[in-house]
This record gives C-alpha cells, structure tokens and sequence, in this order.
C-alpha cells in the first residue's frame, strides 16, 4: 500500500535494526526507520526516524527528520525537524519547521527555509 508524502507516493517503511552497522549513502523514496548505525550520507524523500538507541553519523536530507537518537551532521528536511526527550543532534539544520522537546540536545544553527508564497505579491 502507498501513501502520498510532500506530493509522492512512498511505499511503506524500511527498517535497519538495532543490530545493524551501515556506512555509505542510502537514497529512498520510502519512509526509513533506523534503530542501528548508520555512517555516510542519507537522502530520504519520506520520512526518517531515528530511535532513541539509532546513530547517524551522516548528513542527512530529507522529507521530516523525527529523531529519539543521535545524529551527528547537516539536516535539510523539506517539512519538519522534530527532536523527542532525549535526542541528540549536533550539526545545522535547514528547515521550514522545527520542535523541539524538554530534555532534547542541540547544538547548531537552524536555518527557517521559507516556502514559495501562494500569492506573490507583484
């Protein structure tokens, strides 16, 4: 089953396992949950979730970044950065959105990426 993200269609979710030690570059169009390492560069047009044990050593670009872990490098999200209680990243980030939680770390500058006006005014 697909569902629309930011305008395309992703095809459920991949998982890389609290087991799993990954270096290089991973591009997907799916939504990808990583609970391992992971070391390299990422390009996610859906969502990427980092869980509270997931490390990502990486600079990352993708469609909402959502991150319980650690994540060490550059983050340019096309919707949203959100960082739960006990998160930890250190690198800057370009985003239009961002939230981030009591207990969070962050260390960084944040870059507020404006979307293009509906209405331009002439």
């Amino acid at each position: 089953m697909s569902t629309t993200f930011a305008g395309t269609a992703v095809m459920g979710t991949t998982l890389i396992g609290a087991t799993m030690r990954i270096k290089g570059s991973l591009k997907s169009p799916e939504n990808v949950n990583l609970n391992g390492e992971f070391e390299g560069q990422m390009d996610i047009q859906g969502r990427l979730v980092v869980g509270p044990e997931g490390k990502a050593i990486a600079d990352l670009k993708v469609g909402e970044l959502l991150v319980a872990g650690l994540v060490k490098g550059n983050v340019d999200a096309e919707q949203r950065v959100s960082l739960k209680q006990g998160a930890n990243l250190v690198g800057d980030v370009k985003t239009p959105g961002i939230v981030i939680e009591d207990g969070a770390f962050f260390k960084g500058g944040i870059d507020i990426k404006r979307g293009v006006p509906e209405n331009p005014v002439t």
